[in-house]
């Protein structure tokens, strides 16, 4: 038993015809016939009854064309998984990000993808920086967003996004009120700190220690969504993301804007020394077209 021999048994039971067959696998109709004669031989029973010319399926042949249309559905299946490989790439896509982002930019950006690729498969990680950047050099990721203070050897990095980070400060704080915080005002506050490695903990303890400034620090946490649930919970105050302020402003947070200015900065890692796929392209695409919500006050040096 071969292909060609199934393929025409096929092409007779769905068209009804040999003649018909024969047209659409674009063949004559004495290979169609013949075919179907090696297919009955290998398999050891009549197919059809022939009668005047037509081809009338047996029993055994209706059996058979169920077994036969079930394998040729996976088939079908198999050429669009192709034509999809070849149009696009893998069929799915993996993404690795910070946490901040996997809940804020994220999201919609894969929303926006989804529509268009909706038979693409995602998965998602939201991991520590330096986790995102292992999975990406590793190969194992396709897409990463990780914070500046990563070591960036052995992935191809550019810039995603910069934001001007604001101070959460729980919303019945006396400092609630303040439009703008300054070094001073977090003089001997209840702190709750980036952990020690994040590029925007260091850049503002640089500034309190400039200024002499020292906050008690209350809780250590690496991700600004922790830093603002504790906020809302009265734990303290925080240094953070204005996009991982929203779920919470108007719950129990409110955020203000802190000077002088200290900005972070997000990378988009791929793997190095390989060329996106279309659908990888094109979910790059939508993640730089998020990624200007979080870069409206990028513009300026820090102070």
């Amino acid at each position: 038993m071969n292909l060609r021999q199934v393929e025409a048994f096929h092409a007779v039971m769905t068209n009804g015809t040999a003649s018909r067959a024969a047209e659409v696998l674009r063949i004559s109709q004495p290979a169609v016939s013949k075919a179907i004669q090696e297919l009955e031989r290998e398999i050891g029973f009549a197919l059809f009854h022939r009668a005047k010319g037509r081809l009338i399926a047996t029993e055994e042949g209706r059996l058979f064309f169920q077994e036969v249309s079930d394998s040729f559905a996976g088939l079908i299946h198999l050429r669009a998984a192709a034509a999809r490989i070849r149009d696009f790439g893998s069929g799915e896509i993996r993404v690795a990000c910070q946490s901040a982002i996997s809940t804020t930019v994220l999201p919609k950006a894969l929303r926006a993808f989804q529509l268009r690729h909706p038979d693409v498969s995602i998965t998602v990680q939201a991991r520590m920086s330096s986790v995102v950047k292992d999975l990406i050099a590793s190969g194992q990721f396709d897409v990463g967003l990780a914070a500046d203070e990563i070591d960036v050897t052995g992935v191809d990095a550019t810039l995603f996004m910069q934001q001007r980070l604001v101070i959460a400060v729980p919303a019945d704080h006396p400092l609630a009120s303040r439009p703008v915080l300054h070094p001073a005002d977090l003089h001997g506050l209840p702190f709750i700190a980036l952990a020690p490695e994040d590029t925007a903990r260091r850049r503002l303890d640089g500034v309190l220690a400039a200024h002499g400034v020292m906050p008690k620090i209350v809780l250590e946490t690496p991700y600004s969504t922790t830093v603002c649930a504790m906020v809302q919970a009265g734990i303290g105050c925080g240094l953070v993301s204005p996009l991982t302020t929203e779920p919470y402003l108007g719950r129990g947070l409110v955020a203000c804007a802190f000077e002088p200015v200290i900005r972070s900065r997000t990378l988009l890692l791929l793997p190095p020394n390989r060329r996106p796929s279309r659908i990888v392209a094109d979910c790059i695409a939508e993640l730089m077209a998020f990624s200007s919500v979080g870069a409206a006050d990028a513009g300026g040096p820090d102070h």
